[in-house]
């Protein structure tokens, strides 16, 4: 029979003081980062009353305490043969170095992407290969291991330092904590993790900031998820029928049949929502069409000035003798599947779909692509019957000896428009080879992150940011190196249409220049795209050299197959506008949606129930709108519920 002892009381002080430090540091960050107690910019659910900070506190002393109740076991257990300061020492470097771990990790993580970070988000970085998203993120993850190495070799010197020091004194007592200690701990924090989210406190979304929360009711969700349909009674929102698996947040709901399996706004009604044309065949004598792609370019560029310096003179200069509408909205704020969507029309498109490389090739046109990012990547080649129906193909993979950077990521290979413009010139560069209609995709990359590569010419700021020094401390010199880069694409912008004039097909030829999604630049505490709805990171333009294209309502990227169609067949005409329709994360299971009103965005985040009207600084708890603002919600929501069905039943 083994014989156990019980930790000395110097050891469990010393563990106390450990939690309590880590908890200090934990709450300063979070109330910095988030505004969890002062409220602040982007945070509409701050604790602030004394009735809320009496919940928060009672729920993250139970979290936190039953955490490291757990790890103190734990290690007692490890250290059942030794007395002392063993336990505390490991406490310390499991509890105390992993918890700082996590932490630092997390909030490195959120200097770019604020809290929307996750899986999903992680996996769209990288065209929805998650092996492709942590080759992009290479770098900052080879850092990482780097730090737990160093930590790790901390962590054995002085374990044999103390060693030395101190002795190892045998064990003669009971191990670990009481029991009915435990119990109790665990018991009153099952009960607030039960009742605090139901309550509608803020205190319940205080709380989710912290890592002991999410860990513990992490854990007790999985535990109580009976129907297996991943949610339990622990979840944000909770699984309102635990022993369905046919009703749980996000659970697709069939509509008319009286049931309202998502839980949001009622059993679905049906709404319109756009239809794809099905594949149109242009007359002969269509003129040319060059279709730009500008990555990562938001739609106030138009206008933009830096010193009184304009950022993007030869679009401008486009929008002079053309037509602009802005701004033009992506879906889902990704590069891949706003490819997809521009070329088919369609928000969740598939093989096989019509797209603007399928029908063009039909109605004779010589194809051409000339990208700056591997068209490979995230299957947009393949989506949209890209590299089958083109004569010319030239990408990133073709040109990786000319890549900018050495990352291994298909979304990291960019390729500087200078060589696009050589291929250009091999390819297109003469009379003869426009004898017959031309269409030519081209993606231009310099707006990529991290914005600077080399070679790309200092035309908004002498001092371009290197990746390692992109953060929110240097928020006006980031910003500075993005809107570098966009004058980069804008001056080989320049030297196509040059070219397309020299060569004698201007006049009949339709350019047409776009972004793929926008960009926030820590204006509002983000960096990036795709991860919060709103105009910077969902909003881009659309610009033609055809005058007369004019629409008073934004457009959905969605909807540039029918406009270009149009243009091509001699129409300036925009189709019947619907409201663009935006989401985070796929279709079926995404953590937000959104779509544009009269009065800007209208927004849902659906894990926690917060809606969003026109700017992060509007927003409030779904069941506390006001009745008009409900509506929105409401029509949103339908239309999420409208859109699922059409993509799921078609």
């Amino acid at each position: 029979m083994t014989v156990q002892h019980r930790p000395s009381a110097r050891a469990a002080i010393f563990a106390s003081f450990v939690v309590l430090a880590v908890s200090l540091v934990e709450l300063l960050i979070a109330d910095r980062k988030y505004g969890v107690f002062t409220g602040g910019f982007g945070q509409s659910r701050a604790v602030d009353t004394l009735a809320e900070q009496a919940l928060f506190a009672l729920g993250y002393v139970a979290a936190q305490g039953s955490l490291a109740l757990l790890v103190w076991t734990f290690v007692a257990w490890l250290n059942r043969r030794h007395a002392g300061w063993p336990i505390a020492f490991h406490f310390t470097a499991l509890f105390g170095g992993g918890f700082m771990i996590a932490l630092v990790s997390q909030y490195q993580l959120h200097s770019y992407f604020s809290d929307a970070i996750g899986f999903t988000l992680i996996k769209q970085l990288g065209g929805g290969s998650l092996t492709d998203a942590l080759l992009f993120g290479k770098n900052e993850i080879a850092m990482a291991v780097g730090a737990l190495v160093i930590v790790a070799l901390i962590w054995w010197g002085a374990w044999r330092f103390c060693k030395r020091r101190f002795g190892l004194v045998p064990a003669n007592a009971s191990a670990g904590p009481r029991r009915r200690s435990m119990v109790l701990l665990g018991a009153a924090f099952i009960a607030i993790a039960a009742i605090l989210p139901r309550s509608g406190s803020d205190a319940s979304a205080g709380l989710g900031r912290t890592l002991s929360w999410k860990t513990m009711t992490g854990a007790l969700n999985l535990a109580s998820d009976v129907d297996r349909d991943g949610y339990g009674l622990f979840a944000s929102p909770a699984d309102s029928a635990p022993f369905d698996a046919a009703r749980h947040p996000l659970a697709l709901d069939r509509p008319g049949n009286g049931i309202d399996e998502d839980g949001l706004g009622g059993d679905l009604t049906l709404m319109p929502v756009p239809q794809a044309a099905g594949e149109t065949v242009l007359p002969k004598g269509a003129p040319n069409l060059i279709f730009v792609v500008f990555e990562s370019t938001r739609f106030d560029v138009l206008g933009k000035r830096i010193n009184g310096k304009p950022v993007a003179p030869n679009l401008e200069a486009l929008v002079a003798g053309g037509s602009a509408i802005v701004p033009a909205y992506s879906h889902v704020g990704f590069t891949t599947d706003s490819l997809k969507s521009m070329f088919t029309g369609r928000l969740q498109p598939r093989k096989g779909d019509a797209s603007l490389f399928t029908e063009l090739r039909k109605s004779g046109y010589r194809i051409g692509v000339l990208s700056g990012q591997p068209e490979d990547f995230g299957d947009i080649s393949e989506t949209v019957q890209m590299r089958e129906n083109a004569q010319v193909y030239v990408d990133a993979e073709v040109l990786k000896d000319k890549r900018a950077f050495s990352f291994a990521a298909k979304g990291s290979l960019l390729v500087d428009e200078e060589h696009l413009l050589g291929a250009f010139d091999r390819e297109f560069g003469t009379a003869a080879q426009w004898s017959e209609p031309v269409f030519l995709y081209m993606n231009f990359q310099s707006a990529h992150f991290p914005y600077d590569h080399p070679g790309v010419p200092h035309r908004m700021t002498d001092n371009p940011l290197p990746r390692g020094a992109i953060n929110i401390g240097n928020k006006d010199a980031v910003q500075a190196t993005y809107w570098n880069a966009v004058a980069n694409s804008d001056a080989w912008l320049g030297q196509l249409v040059t070219r397309l004039k020299k060569l004698g097909v201007w006049d009949n030829s339709i350019l047409v220049v776009t972004g793929d999604h926008g960009e926030s630049l820590f204006e509002d505490g983000f960096l990036g795209h795709g991860h919060i709805i709103n105009d910077r990171q969902y909003g881009t333009f659309f610009v033609t050299n055809r005058p007369g294209l004019s629409q008073e309502q934004p457009v959905a990227i969605s909807d540039y197959r029918g406009m270009i169609l149009s243009l091509l067949s001699g129409k300036a005409k925009v189709p019947a506008p619907f409201a663009p329709f935006m989401h985070v994360g796929p279709l079926d299971t995404p953590t937000q949606i959104g779509m544009t009103t009269q009065n800007g965005i209208v927004s849902l985040r659906l894990d926690t129930g917060i809606a969003c009207f026109g700017g992060a600084d509007t927003c409030a708890p779904h069941e506390r709108l006001t009745q008009e603002r409900k509506v929105a919600v409401d029509a949103l929501i339908s239309r999420w519920g409208s859109e699922r069905w059409m993509n799921r039943t078609r």
